[in-house]
């Protein structure tokens, strides 16, 4: 092909479609649903992130004081700090926001794609009125059938629907944010080791400014990031969700590096997910990128061991043998760093962002959480 002559012609012109404005009759009609309805809810899906439609769906949000939940990858969508923000949803379990989905008599899903979070998770009888805002069609399923679908650019779609429904006087959903925000904060000053998830991603997070970017690679710790990492503003929590695949963190953050340089950028992998695809240490280096790389060490499938826990009671050929990351890292030329103690995680964290270059940071993590968690989202007693 290389070798191939061609004519010597112009280059084509670039052809671009524009995405079409929403009916004005579709907006009246989901802006009269949302009135009448008594309990709406928010499910912001990638579309509000993939759009840049985030503000508009933060102002469509505080106009009629609806709750917002995100699936995991619109997380930032909406800030976590927002009192109407409800977290994440997609945990193949009964969190907290699987009672404002209850309570909900309209789920209001923008920019969704079942994919992210199939609606017979969270519509399992099939009662719930479902309005659908997107850029696409709604796809057709058992458990997401539409009372109204506006097709159209999600912001001017959202700004248009927003003047027409009524505001609602009150929201379960400030209850639920604050007992969320509070879960999150318990484990802040734990100190048991190795490292409960809980902590190292609390200690991430004071670590990294509102715009710096988070990239979750596939295992047990992407559940504990959905779940706990508070994420102010798009595109900044990237997780690989629906059809997701092992090894993308690093990765991606080289790309995220490449792309907007002046964050700070973490990749943050189990052991099994980072060998996967931990030759691209050489091409950061090669690229002279300044990225972290934060391994969840438990030297196991971690996220397979608990499914088989959850289902069998028991777990089976999950554990396997590592590297010694630190001695793996320099002999690429990378920094590394050992955590020994749950206080020394913070400081390394820091020492990692400050270096420079490529640093990895192998943290051994307590997945005895992992079950302890599925345990008590089974007892939860809703809040509202």
């Amino acid at each position: 092909m290389a070798q191939a002559e061609v004519e010597d012609l112009a280059p084509l012109k670039v052809q671009s479609a524009a995405t079409p404005i929403a009916p004005a009759g579709k907006c009246a009609q989901v802006a009269e649903i949302i009135s009448r309805a008594q309990a709406p809810i928010i499910m912001a899906g990638n579309g509000v992130v993939r759009e840049g439609a985030s503000e508009a769906l933060i102002e469509f949000a505080e106009t009629l004081n609806v709750p917002v939940a995100t699936t995991f990858m619109a997380k930032g969508a909406i800030p976590f700090s927002h009192p109407l923000c409800l977290g994440a949803i997609g945990l193949q379990a009964r969190d907290y926001i699987a009672f404002g989905f209850d309570r909900a008599d309209l789920i209001i899903c923008v920019g969704v794609d079942m994919v992210e979070y199939h609606p017979k998770l969270w519509n399992p009888t099939r009662d719930k009125m479902i309005i659908h805002i997107d850029e696409s069609p709604a796809e057709v399923d058992a458990h997401y059938v539409l009372e109204a679908g506006v097709v159209g650019l999600i912001s001017d779609s959202l700004g248009r629907i927003a003047a027409r429904a009524e505001r609602r006087t009150s929201s379960g959903g400030h209850k639920l944010h604050e007992v969320i925000t509070r879960e999150i904060g318990e484990f802040s000053d734990d100190t048991a080791f190795p490292v409960k998830p809980q902590k190292i991603l609390w200690d991430l997070r004071q670590v990294l400014g509102t715009e710096d970017i988070v990239l979750s690679d596939v295992g047990a710790h992407k559940m504990w990031i959905a779940r706990m990492y508070q994420a102010e503003a798009p595109n900044t929590c990237i997780i690989s969700n629906g059809f997701a695949a092992m090894g993308i963190a690093l990765p991606g953050a080289i790309a995220a590096k490449l792309a907007i340089p002046e964050r700070k950028v973490v990749a943050v992998c189990g052991d099994a997910g980072f060998l996967m695809n931990s030759q691209e240490i050489e091409t950061a280096l090669r690229l002279k990128l300044d990225i972290v790389v934060l391994i969840f060490n438990d030297a196991a499938y971690g996220l397979i061991e608990w499914h088989q826990l959850r289902q069998f009671q028991r777990s089976t050929e999950i554990a396997f043998a590592n590297p010694d990351f630190v001695m793996f890292a320099e002999s690429f030329g990378a920094k590394g760093y050992r955590v020994e103690r749950t206080e020394d995680l913070l400081p390394t964290l820091e020492a990692a962002l400050g270096d420079g270059t490529v640093s990895i940071i192998d943290c051994p993590v307590d997945y005895a959480e992992n079950m302890k968690l599925t345990e008590k989202l089974g007892n939860l007693v809703s809040p509202i």
